[in-house]
């Protein structure tokens, strides 16, 4: 029997890999496994003086087998340890593999020719910072320190000699468009921006997704490695516990993270970090000196003013009109709608926060249009300070 497979590993998102294999006819690596599973539950033990079942054909060899990044998931632990073996008793022409973990890569380079192909994601470019400084203003209210500190801290990524990630900490308090910024860096070079709330896991649950449990587990590496896009947003980084903060050193330093399972080489790409830091010195003691000093820049967020606030009440309010229909806009005037929302200018502004609320006026003006109400024609729906 021929040993000739040859071997092909994707690394990067799965609609690239789909795109790679669209013209190739191929089976997929766990519909094999479940025929084989069957086969074998199948199998019929000869009694004396029964006749022998006819033997089954030898099947075919496979011409080309593919596996997604999820489908390693679905195998049983000893069969990812002899993975190079599976691969030998199906004997496939070609094997072509999406994102595997790092035990099923080094068996498969040693024991078959292999080839390695790496999703190369949107570079940051002159014009990506040039599109970044003329939109910024149309993007956000305020804010035109974190303009120049972000035109600064992103130009590194349009040199051909960066090879890590340039690591960001946008800091300050909530609602005040920490995590809009990445989405609109993100938007610019396009793809799913991969993020991530720390504090939507609990210590139990961080330690595998950080540091790896079973394959089978969700990991922060296995989704590193899926992502979509070169930009990567842990939301919420100051709530993560300390004891976890060695594990972001490597990836850090040199854009290298590894876990029990899996092992990714980033290469350049942005890293950015939000937290609820009010000052430098804060994130210092709060992250200690060696994970402060892997920080490529520390973005300061500042408080918004009372005439920032009141121009963020205009464009949500004007947003939010603009996506209604025409009977609805007649029933509507915007111009009195953020005189009402004026006053919360004065007591500061969660902009997150904000939005929701205008959402909640205009819906509830709609609703007494709708079902004419009268009772409150002259007076405007209860406003609750937001912050």
């Amino acid at each position: 029997m021929p040993r000739d497979t040859k071997v092909t590993i994707y690394y990067g998102p799965q609609s690239w890999f789909k795109e790679q294999l669209r013209k190739k006819e191929r089976t997929g690596l766990l519909d094999i496994v479940y025929e084989r599973d069957e086969a074998n539950r199948r199998h019929t033990h000869v009694v004396e003086g029964q006749e022998r079942p006819p033997s089954e054909e030898p099947a075919l060899r496979p011409k080309r087998v593919a596996a997604e990044s999820s489908d390693y998931a679905s195998l049983n632990e000893h069969v990812i340890t002899n993975f190079a073996g599976l691969i030998r008793s199906i004997n496939p022409k070609h094997l072509h593999l999406h994102n595997p973990p790092a035990h099923v890569h080094s068996q498969l380079e040693r024991a078959f020719t292999t080839e390695v192909k790496r999703y190369e994601y949107p570079a940051v470019t002159r014009d990506t910072l040039v599109s970044f400084r003329d939109g910024f203003a149309g993007h956000l209210v305020g804010q035109a320190e974190v303009k120049e500190a972000l035109l600064a801290a992103l130009y590194p990524l349009t040199t051909a000699r960066l090879t890590k990630p340039v690591v960001l900490m946008f800091y300050g308090p909530s609602g005040v468009g920490k995590t809009e910024t990445a989405q609109f860096i993100n938007g610019l070079l396009g793809g799913t921006l991969l993020r991530k709330q720390f504090s939507m896991f609990h210590n139990d649950k961080f330690a595998s997704y950080l540091f790896g449990g079973t394959h089978s587990e969700a990991s922060f590496a296995r989704d590193l490695l899926d992502r979509e896009s070169g930009v990567i947003l842990i939301d919420e980084f100051d709530k993560a516990n300390s004891v976890f903060h060695s594990a972001f050193y490597q990836l850090f330093d040199s854009g290298v993270f590894e876990d029990n399972n899996y092992s990714v080489k980033l290469g350049p790409s942005l890293i950015i970090c939000t937290s609820n830091y009010a000052a430098e010195d804060e994130i210092r003691k709060a992250l200690g000196d060696a994970l402060y000093s892997r920080f490529d820049s520390l973005v300061h967020f500042k408080p918004l003013s009372k005439n920032e606030i009141r121009q963020v009440i205009d464009r949500l309010v004007d947003d939010n009109f603009s996506k209604l229909t025409p009977d609805e806009r007649t029933q509507l005037e915007p111009e009195k709608i953020k005189a009402m929302l004026y006053p919360l200018a004065d007591k500061g502004g969660n902009v997150r926060k904000l939005g929701k609320l205008v959402d909640e006026v205009i819906s509830l003006l709609l609703v007494r249009a709708l079902l004419n109400d009268t009772s409150q024609t002259n007076s405007g729906p209860n406003i609750k300070d937001p912050t």
